[in-house]
């Protein structure tokens, strides 16, 4: 071993004043090139280059093929925190071994868990995360965390960034979008979940989202330093989101120039950028030399960044780091493969089963019919990294039915398309299979699979090639695809009905293909006036879904596996257009379960996907989400019965979109998103789950049942398998106050347990809960509060199979009148009507009405002295009024405060009224009248 020149070097010294060691040698020109996603390598001083930002969310992306394992919407529906570590582990094992490959381009920065709460299922990229409770995604993510780094005292083994901080749930607009979060919103939903796996996880770097909260770009949020790295006191580093730092810029317009987003930024905690490297280097020097950044700033990121590849034990000698010398042996190892199989198992959930018609009895089987779209697939998704294999649903059935007939129909129509302008059949031409009308034998044109995924998108398989049809840099439709896949997808086609029952063809943006004149390519552009010149016949030659209904007649049992395309109807920066399954698909399984009751539906998805029809008829529905390389072996044992199903849904699967609010509405309590406020019936509840086994839940003990805000929640409740099949449960705890100042969660989980039970088996089940935890965020005095009454403690099945409750009282706090004569911050109403949050540039959030008859209200306020004047800090650009009224939005009178139209920059000033309040308590509501901004105020007796 060479002896260390430099005392960075040094190994038996603290870390930080290694980190302050080399940071001090270190140029200034070289520090602005570390700051870059790429770090520069410094070559005098031995320090190599480094790439921030390896995917990892379901395991390694883009590397090369590794262990694929379910979507992280899969694995919460595993509700196993032990499991998610060890797939955390695995995740970091193979990092470790394509680092030791290439460690200046492959990093050991692995950007996962998602932790974004996923208040509506139209998000687009609801695969991702975790669900919508806090609790769940907040144990799940922390397990990854810990899985990803793992447990050395000294030595990482990777590093996990949470990503998007902050209120990222929507991906229309979200380069641009703000979301209007509250601070009850804020404290006790969103930050909820991002706190454990940080605070128990020690998670070591966090990505910031795109969008704004409140009017602020989030990059720029106080909550980023205030928060994240003060209250919850993170010691690692915050990377921006790719393109982000100059989206302030280019897309929220927040400020002029790149040099300030860029100095602002790394002022407000952004240790990496995640921009294109030479344009970084050139604006942080830009942003130096006008005096917006200093050297001190970039020393504080960077010693962020440099004491996490300390850590990494980058700078030691590989001896001593337990985790150097993992090599390509872990990348799809046997232990791996055997983890992804049991964690796409444990995901699956059981939907429903009327009268036990799953399991199925292989023995008793001599023919299946295996349908639909989804059932001869294993897709990836945008961050599945490459499959080494995938099993697919009907590869996974035929295994288990070796020796049996198995009949598999997709429902998909063959089709041949023709001219409507000159009757000649579309071929292909040229190596790459460039689509063109060739043939005038219709007979002799390209077979084409046609499936229909919902609403705009379709794709086309030419089916001589085994190929999907795409468009190629040059607009033309060619049949070369190996698969649906792409940040564009270019497989996706729109047939558009025409009059005369023709179809166009539009591309996945929108481009109308027409028949180039010259050659008769199918092309983008060089339109003919006429529209025959763009129109298609569909010539059906199979039809699919009357194939897949004789084959579920011959058949003892059809089951059909519909859902979703990763890729299509919603992804990254696309929102899904409706919760219900497509009605191709649930026009399938009508006709299926016509031709053969007994019939099996298998939804694999990559959020919930509704259907009251499928669940009114169906007998057995089972749901997994993409469940990578052993999404076919895991789902045939569930069907045969070799395994017990034990997911439990992490989302409520709402009926239909008319049980949403908009998508933009973040407020959960308001809006009543969530099982915590949703009081209308669901689909299926969150935590819903069935099994094979009989589960018996009795004797719920609680230790005590009055507690002091400090003490502990000790309960135990018996659960006893009576059936003949081993199974997991999941045992959930929930709690409810059942009296409170403000409206508190219908129910509220605080913990759960899987425990495996054996036929005949009764476990006790404990949870420990503190007081502590019942506590919600109180507005008036910007605090926690466990307030005084009793609360429900409830055990169930799921949120809506509840099966023992108890009763616990809390001696806790009251939560005072409001104080109005103090300065209070307009954000903190108890309730709204027509406004949103947006940001004060005199500093904090401002109210911003949104339509006429908006109003805020602030309840119980203390008026010992009356009150004679309120005085606001308002803005307005147009002018307008705020009406004081006391009792209710139309109580009396009190004064009407005048805004006089300000400058388009909204210059905030402090302005006055007279007001008469008579002693006592009352309700005040504030009454807005044109686009008045409002961020806080106080009366004054």
């Amino acid at each position: 071993m060479e002896t260390a020149t430099f005392p960075f070097e040094q190994i038996e010294l603290q870390l930080n004043e290694r980190v302050q060691d080399l940071l001090s040698r270190l140029t200034l020109d070289e520090k602005v090139s570390l700051m870059p996603q790429y770090q520069a390598a410094i070559e005098r001083l031995g320090v190599g280059g480094y790439k921030h930002g390896t995917e990892g969310a379901h395991g390694i992306s883009w590397l090369g093929a590794a262990t694929s394992f379910p979507q992280p919407g899969g694995l919460a529906c595993t509700w196993n925190p032990e499991l998610v570590q060890k797939i955390g582990e695995a995740i970091g094992d193979e990092a470790r071994a394509f680092y030791r490959k290439n460690p200046t381009v492959n990093g050991l920065t692995l950007w996962a868990p998602t932790v974004d709460m996923e208040r509506d299922p139209r998000w687009g990229r609801t695969e991702e995360a975790y669900g919508e409770d806090p609790v769940l995604t907040g144990r799940l993510s922390t397990a990854l965390v810990k899985g990803i780094q793992g447990d050395h005292p000294k030595y990482l083994k990777a590093v996990a960034t949470l990503k998007h901080f902050l209120g990222n749930n929507n991906e229309i607009d979200r380069g641009v979008a703000s979301s209007s979060i509250d601070p009850r919103n804020m404290r006790e939903y969103y930050l909820e979940a991002f706190k454990p796996a940080f605070k128990e996880g020690g998670a070591q770097s966090m990505m910031t989202a795109y969008n704004s909260v409140n009017g602020v770009p989030v990059i720029l949020h106080p909550a980023v330093m205030e928060i994240v790295k003060g209250e919850w006191e993170m010691d690692g580093f915050i990377v921006s989101d790719a393109g982000d730092l100059f989206g302030i810029v280019k897309d929220h317009k927040y400020y002029e120039s790149f040099a300030r987003s860029m100095a602002e930024s790394i002022k407000n905690g952004i240790d990496s950028v995640t921009e294109e490297t030479e344009e970084t280097i050139k604006v942080i020097h830009q942003a130096l030399n006008e005096g917006l950044l200093t050297e001190g700033d970039l020393d504080r990121a960077l010693f962020n960044t440099f004491r996490v590849r300390f850590r990494l034990g980058e700078f030691d000698p590989e001896e001593g780091n337990p985790y150097a010398a993992i090599d390509d042996s872990v990348i799809l190892s046997p232990e791996h493969s055997k983890l992804s199989l049991e964690a796409a198992k444990q995901s699956i959930v059981l939907l429903k089963n009327d009268n036990a018609a799953l399991p199925l009895r292989s023995k008793e089987l001599s023919k299946a019919a295996v349908i639909g779209p989804l059932a001869d697939e294993a897709f990836r998704d945008w961050y599945s990294g490459t499959l080494a294999y995938g099993v697919t649903p009907l590869q996974g059935v035929t295994k288990k039915l070796a020796g049996k007939q198995v009949v598999f129909e997709s429902g998909d129509d063959r089709i041949i398309l023709t001219s409507a302008a000159s009757g000649k059949a579309v071929g292909m031409t040229g190596e790459e299979g460039r689509l063109a009308v060739l043939h005038d034998v219709p007979e002799r044109g390209e077979l084409f699979r046609h499936t229909a995924w919902g609403w705009t998108a379709h794709t086309l398989e030419a089916t001589s090639r085994g190929q999907y049809v795409t468009l190629n840099d040059a607009g033309t439709l060619t049949a070369s695809a190996d698969e649906i896949y792409g940040w564009y997808v270019k497989e996706s086609l729109n047939l558009v009905p025409e009059e005369g029952g023709a179809v166009s063809l539009r591309t996945w943006n929108d481009k109308l293909i027409s028949i180039r004149e010259k050659d008769g390519t199918l092309h983008v552009g060089e339109q003919d006036a006429s529209t025959e010149a763009h129109t298609f016949h569909k010539k059906i030659v199979v039809n699919g879904v009357e194939a897949a209904v004789q084959a579920a007649k011959a058949a003892e049992v059809a089951v059909v596996f519909v859902g979703n395309h990763p890729l299509l109807n919603g992804k990254e920066e696309i929102d899904r257009p409706d919760i219900v399954l497509p009605e191709e698909q649930e026009r399938l399984v009508k006709a299926v379960y016509e031709a053969n009751p007994n019939t099996v539906v298998v939804i694999v998805g990559s959020y919930p996907i509704s259907s009251t029809w499928i669940d009114e008829n169906i007998p057995a529905v089972l749901y997994t989400s993409h469940s990578g390389q052993e999404l076919g072996n895991a789902v045939a044992d569930v069907l045969f019965g070799d395994y017990s199903p034990s997911g439990k849904l992490n989302m409520t699967w709402y009926r239909s979109v008319d049980q949403l609010p908009g998508l933009m509405d973040y407020d959960i309590i308001k809006g009543k998103r969530t099982y915590m406020y949703f009081d209308g019936e669901p689909l299926y509840p969150f935590g819903h789950g069935l099994t094979y086994a009989q589960v018996a839940y009795r004797n719920l003990s609680l230790a005590e049942h009055e507690l002091q805000p400090d003490g502990i929640i000790n309960l135990s409740v018996e659960v006893k398998n009576t059936g003949a099949v081993e199974s997991d449960e999941v045992v959930q705890l929930y709690i409810h106050a059942l009296s409170s100042r403000v409206q508190r969660p219908l129910k509220q989980l605080m913990g759960f347990e899987k425990i495996h039970l054996a036929a005949g088996q009764m476990h006790t089940v404990a949870f420990t809960l503190p007081v502590a935890g019942l506590a919600f965020w109180d507005v008036t005095r910007e605090q926690y509060c466990v307030e005084s009454g009793d609360y429900e403690v409830i055990i169930g099945r799921s949120s809506g199979d509840i099966q023992l409750t108890g009763r616990v009282y809390v001696q806790g706090d009251t939560v005072p009148p409001r104080n109005l004569y103090a300065t209070v911050k307009a954000e903190n109403y108890d309730d709204y009507e027509k406004v949103y949050l947006d940001e004060c540039k005199a500093g904090g959030a401002s109210i911003h009405p949104a339509a006429d008859g908006a109003w805020i209200a602030f309840k119980d306020a203390d008026f010992a002295q009356g009150a004679v004047e309120f005085q606001g800090l308002v803005s307005s650009a147009t002018g307008g009024s705020l009406e004081i009224r006391t009792g209710g939005r139309t109580g009396k009178l009190a004064g009407t405060l005048e805004i006089p139209a300000g400058s388009a920059t909204q210059e905030w000033k402090s302005l006055s009224v007279l007001v008469g309040i008579e002693a006592g308590n009352t309700d005040v509501y504030l009454i807005f009248s044109g686009e008045v901004l409002l961020s806080r105020f106080h009366f004054s007796a």
